[in-house]
């Protein structure tokens, strides 16, 4: 039997197990790790204790940023920072919309741009912008397309964009020159889904969207809120003005010195060890899911499953595999979640490389897509989490019919951002 025979064979188990997994209910982490089991049996390598452990082991870093940015946005949440932004901004603003529009964007999109985490954004403000939505007169499917659609963008932006990162690892390639690929399609992209989803509101009801939000400490003000992000933003910025003085601190200190100065800066007391329990049990999914993503791109690297994947992909078409990423990267990462990254991505991304894009643009343009398949079952993660934050009790089907034009938008954004790559490449150099 030739080693691509065996390699499919052991895929198509593995494809049969998870499959089997997710019919019985079983979660996708749990469906993930049976997989591996089931394909690293099917390749003759029994139950590989050290591999899995290796791979359980890989995201590791990737972990410790979640759960040290989750933490510093939770003490800020705890500390009524979140509030008092959102009801300053509303009071200030809200007989303008387009700087009320501007101003919602950005308050969706820095919680999962900081931690890269669409979750994140959706409990730390996604519930309060739905307030000020819904007073706006949208309905809540309305709103719930909008929170989920920009959650998702908020999961791509940079610092921390975990399918770039994710991907990048996989191909040994820096994390490096991403900030502006990234930034610029979120942003544009997150105003126009905004914009368009609720241009036809009405002027927000004031009196009683402020009744219904939560209510800031007197003592809270901007000073306050505003200096843990200044010093989030000195020790970024520092290690690269002066990179000869100062020592690598890395994204997870960095984010607990901030989360420091949040917790001594917060006019109320904060119980830090029953905060720090719940982000962690917060993020108990999403590192589940990053462990065993670990474990089965280890046991696919073993089994030579991956070099199958690897090998198909490149000697595809090429028109059909750029005509084909606003599907495949959707249904893969409803499928997978972020286990798509590391399988489909570093393929992906070795093929564009080696026909002269650049691979930095390429990966930003699909890393946009992917969270679109955060709305598709089986998973559904986001989509499901935005609905219950919303209070939405209509059809989930109401909230991707207002996600589909947005949607169609950011899958035509990313895949003109891969077939333009090269030519985009100015944006890595800034």
């Amino acid at each position: 039997m030739s080693m691509a025979t065996s390699a499919q064979i052991i895929l198509a188990v593995m494809v049969a197990v998870y499959l089997i997994a997710k019919i019985f209910k079983a979660s996708t982490e749990l469906s993930m790790f049976t997989a591996a089991l089931a394909g690293s049996l099917a390749g003759g390598q029994g139950i590989p204790a050290r591999h899995i452990v290796e791979g359980a082991f890989t995201y590791l870093d990737i972990i410790l940023i979640f759960i040290s940015a989750t933490l510093f946005m939770n003490l800020l949440k705890e500390s009524g920072g979140v509030a008092y932004v959102v009801r300053s901004i509303l009071i200030r603003f809200h007989r303008n919309k387009i700087i009320l529009f501007l101003l919602i964007t950005l308050l969706l999109l820095i919680p999962g741009a900081l931690t890269g985490a669409g979750s994140v954004t959706v409990l730390i403000t996604g519930g309060m912008i739905a307030v000020i939505l819904q007073y706006m007169g949208l309905s809540r499917p309305r709103t719930a397309a909008i929170i989920f659609i920009l959650a998702g963008l908020s999961a791509a932006a940079p610092p921390v964009s975990l399918w770039a990162m994710l991907t990048a690892a996989g191909v040994n390639m820096p994390y490096v020159g991403f900030f502006l690929p990234l930034l610029v399609p979120c942003l544009v992209l997150a105003l126009l889904s905004l914009f368009i989803l609720g241009w036809r509101s009405k002027p927000v009801e004031l009196d009683k969207a402020l009744n219904e939000l939560p209510k800031a400490p007197h003592r809270m003000n901007a000073l306050r809120m505003g200096i843990p992000f200044l010093v989030f933003l000195f020790l970024v910025l520092a290690g690269r003005i002066w990179p000869h003085s100062l020592p690598i601190l890395g994204l997870p200190l960095i984010f607990l010195i901030s989360a420091v100065s949040a917790f001594l800066l917060s006019p109320v007391k904060l119980n830090i060890l029953e905060i720090s329990r719940s982000t962690v049990h917060q993020l108990l999914p999403l590192i589940g899911t990053l462990t065993c993503v670990g474990i089965l791109v280890q046991i696919m690297t073993l089994t030579g499953v991956r070099g199958l994947i690897a090998i198909t992909t490149v000697t595809l078409p090429l028109t059909a595999v750029i005509l084909t990423l606003c599907i495949v990267l959707p249904v893969s990462e409803a499928v997978l979640m972020w286990g798509a990254a590391p399988v489909l991505g570093v393929p992906l991304v070795l093929l564009f490389n080696t026909i002269g894009l650049n691979p930095i643009v390429a990966l930003a343009g699909m890393s946009i897509i992917w969270p679109l398949g955060d709305a598709l079952p089986p998973t559904a993660i986001i989509g499901r989490l935005t609905t219950d934050t919303v209070g939405m009790k209509e059809s989930y089907s109401r909230m991707l019919k207002h996600c589909l034009i947005p949607a169609l938008i950011i899958m035509a954004a990313g895949t003109l951002m891969v077939v333009f790559s090269k030519k985009l490449g100015f944006l890595t150099l800034i």
